[in-house]
């Protein structure tokens, strides 16, 4: 079975909800027992629980019946709940817990040294986060008593995933979804100071600035300190433009467009300039190596490889800025479907990766208009239906006819260590992806030089 305690409490058995206990105290008890599964909670400590120190005489016959109907709903789903000579435990098997779930997920993210795949396993575990424990059986005291330490656990996750998002460029993503959590949360100044970086990142100065004068007003009225040096600090900085504050280093092999960069052009098709906007698809994946840092790139980036006209990119950034989530949705899927497309494009017996790109292949048909040119020739467009999806939209319908074109199994992949980008290679004769970024030609041992062009 599966239990669900971060939010309301909820059970499911091979994807169907399971209705436990007829009351809310025998849902609550049995939350208590999966908290602490494999482990013996005497009946003293949940009937204090409970009750809260206010229990009638009744209590331990109560516990006993609470448990008796639990026992008896449960067994068919195979979860059992032991006694001992004092208490009762959830015994060990194949049930998830959710809580459980999330407290491995964040300690495992916390030990691990790439930014990437922490940013990974905090979105799996902050994922599993539906509302404060046990939301509908549980009032605050006793969800302190319980689940303090879990709610703690939450806000120091939130606050790394933040960090290691604005390390890897992803300052949009952050102040789309840190802002509820940083106003809810002022004396958390680490969670108050990645959502100032982030919103200033995001060209939001202004925003920034008002959520320094909202914290520091909590802090003052509710918690009679003033913000931390660390906050006024950052809140100089912000105020003073700073240029140490603004995005990570600019990535390797780097030209700068429209107040964005992006990567040189080796390829000769914009679907494989597409798998490109990411150095080291081959090796490591350094901090700095991700040219798609904000969505304001991927629109910039749509509009210089001619998949979007200016009017439609200055039309995309704006829309941006208004709807700062949806423009986070789209710049997350247009990750995965480069991801996607690397794969195909790399194996074509990769039936998975396939499938996913045409997913999205479809999905642009529908949005595509076929106009004429001021050249007098007619080409397909995507169209302003498909929102800030556009450029996604417009790089899948470029991929859809590589696929279908045989110059498709002419692609090439650098072979440098730390590279991989693809490349067409038609007459056969190339075998890095460019003269000027491999700095070696042998083999095996290379290492890409960097480049940057203002």
């Amino acid at each position: 079975m599966e239990f669900q305690l971060l939010g309301p409490f909820q059970a499911c058995h091979e994807g169907q909800r399971v209705l436990v206990g007829n009351r809310r105290q025998e849902r609550c008890l049995l939350s208590i027992l999966l908290l602490h599964a494999g482990r013996t909670v005497t009946t003293a400590r949940l009937i204090d629980l409970l009750w809260n120190g206010d229990a009638p005489s009744s209590a331990r016959s109560t516990v006993h019946t609470y448990v008796g109907r639990l026992r008896a709903g449960l067994k068919p789903y195979g979860l059992h709940i032991g006694t001992t000579h004092d208490g009762y435990a959830v015994e060990p098997g194949r049930h998830v817990i959710d809580a459980q779930e999330f407290v491995l997920l964040v300690r495992q993210a916390a030990a691990t040294g790439d930014p990437a795949e922490r940013v990974r396993l905090y979105d799996q575990a902050l994922g599993l986060w539906r509302g404060p424990l046990l939301a509908d059986v549980a009032d605050d005291r006793l969800r302190d008593r319980l689940g303090a330490h879990i709610g703690e656990l939450r806000l120091s996750a939130l606050e790394q995933w933040a960090e290691s998002q604005l390390t890897m460029g992803r300052h949009e993503r952050v102040a789309a979804n840190l802002m509820v959590p940083a106003q809810e949360h002022p004396e958390r100044e680490r969670l108050v100071a990645g959502q100032m970086t982030a919103l200033y990142r995001s060209g939001r100065q202004a925003d920034a600035l008002q959520l320094y004068r909202s914290t520091r007003q909590v802090l003052v009225t509710e918690f009679g300190i003033e913000p931390g040096p660390a906050l006024r600090t950052l809140h100089d900085r912000i105020l003073q433009n700073d240029p140490r504050l603004d995005r990570p280093p600019v990535p390797v092999y780097a030209v700068q467009v429209g107040g964005e960069w992006l990567p040189w052009n080796t390829s000769g098709h914009p679907a494989l300039e597409f798998c490109n906007t990411y150095a080291g698809w081959g090796g490591a994946r350094p901090p700095g190596s991700e040219w798609l840092r904000s969505y304001a790139t991927l629109a910039v980036w749509a509009g210089h490889m001619d998949l979007a006209e200016d009017r439609i990119v200055t039309w995309l950034l704006e829309q941006a800025r208004q709807q700062p989530e949806k423009a986070v949705a789209a710049l997350d899927e247009a990750r995965e479907f480069r991801g996607n497309l690397y794969a195909c494009l790399t194996d074509p017996h990769d039936a998975r990766a396939f499938k996913a790109v045409a997913g999205v292949v479809e999905d642009a048909a529908k949005v595509s208009v076929f106009t004429r040119g001021e050249d007098g020739l007619g080409r397909w467009l995507t169209s302003r239906a498909a929102g800030l999806r556009l450029p996604v939209c417009a790089a899948a319908r470029s991929a859809s006819e590589l696929l279908a074109d045989p110059r498709r199994f002419t692609i090439r992949t650098c072979p440098s260590e730390d590279c991989g980008w693809l490349f067409l290679d038609q007459r056969g004769r190339r075998t890095w992806c460019s003269l000027a970024t491999c700095g070696s030609r042998k083999p095996t041992g290379s290492r890409c030089v960097t480049a940057e062009l203002a």
